[in-house]
């Protein structure tokens, strides 16, 4: 069920469910219209002690009745600020979930690209010594990059890890002959014939397929709980249309106006102007359950580590 059918669900078995207190079709007081009216935190001043002619209503029908012109007004913006404020709500869950898995799976690839790089990094020093040392910025400007790459910087990882292969051939080939000086334009001649020398064997081409497919996934899935929290803030700041705050105070309060405070809307009326007011929301609802669908799917394989 999407957030925004919720929102349909919960107002308006809400305003079906809420109690009522009796208020007879016949009278003509206005007293129990005052006790609703002042509950919702408005002042009684101007508010009528006994139902009048309604000429003056824009919403409400214009009968007799307990609203004036001020009244009428108020109860609109309160039907609008209900509505919001539902809507806020209902949607809080969902946004605070995309932002604590985003955190969450943020901190623990970059934590597990920290600690690889440590590691690595602890290994070759204690193999190699000095002779590593001096030439790990190779290694450092790769972890470099694949950190830049997941953060979603402009980074072409088939390039640059043919890059990595090709500065460590040309490193470890001036370690090699250290007797010679070779010119640049030698060594890049060297590094052109990489893939026919194979000088690593086969470790770049099946260190590029799990990097890359390692790295793509994760870039994918944090970028799609980043687009997932936009959307859930846009959708959650409802743009309130004048129709529908009509639609909202005929439904919610007009029966104010009509000296009957604890009168509710059914339940098919409820949802239809709801479905009114959401109409824009609605339309995403397609979309919506397959980006989910797909989020599901794609933390389901991280998850176990594919």
């Amino acid at each position: 069920m999407t957030a925004m059918w919720r929102v349909l669900v919960v107002f308006c078995t809400l305003s079906v469910l809420s109690l009522s207190y009796g208020g007879d079709i016949k009278a003509k007081s206005c007293s129990d219209v005052r006790q609703a009216y002042t509950a919702k935190g408005f002042s009684l001043v101007n508010v009528p002690h006994q139902e009048m002619s309604g000429e003056h209503l824009r919403v409400c029908p214009q009968g007799y009745t307990c609203c004036t012109s001020d009244m009428e007004d108020k109860l609109g913006q309160q039907s609008k600020l209900e509505f919001e404020n539902l809507v806020e709500e209902t949607s809080h869950t969902l946004r605070t979930t995309f932002v604590s898995r985003h955190k969450k799976f943020d901190e623990f690839f970059l934590e597990l690209l920290d600690n690889s790089e440590k590691s690595l990094n602890d290994m070759f020093t204690r193999t190699y010594g000095k002779l590593y040392m001096q030439n790990s910025e190779v290694f450092l400007d790769l972890f470099t990059e694949l950190k830049r790459y997941y953060t979603g910087g402009n980074v072409n990882l088939d390039e640059m890890l043919n890059d990595f292969w090709s500065r460590l051939l040309e490193r470890m080939f001036q370690l090699l002959n250290s007797q010679y000086h070779f010119t640049d334009d030698y060594l890049e001649c060297i590094s052109k014939y990489t893939d026919q020398l194979k000088p690593f064997g086969d470790v770049p081409r099946k260190l590029k397929a799990q990097v890359t497919r390692a790295f793509i996934a994760a870039r994918t899935f944090v970028q799609g709980l980043m687009v997932g929290r936009e959307v859930a803030n846009r959708v959650a700041k409802v743009n309130v249309a004048p129709a529908c705050i009509r639609a909202l105070t005929k439904m919610l309060y007009c029966p104010y106006c009509r000296g009957l405070p604890g009168l509710k809307p059914c339940q098919n009326y409820c949802q239809n102007v709801m479905r009114g007011c959401l109409a824009n929301q609605a339309d995403l609802d397609p979309e919506w359950n397959l980006f989910i669908g797909a989020w599901v799917i794609g933390a389901s394989l991280i998850s176990q580590g594919h």
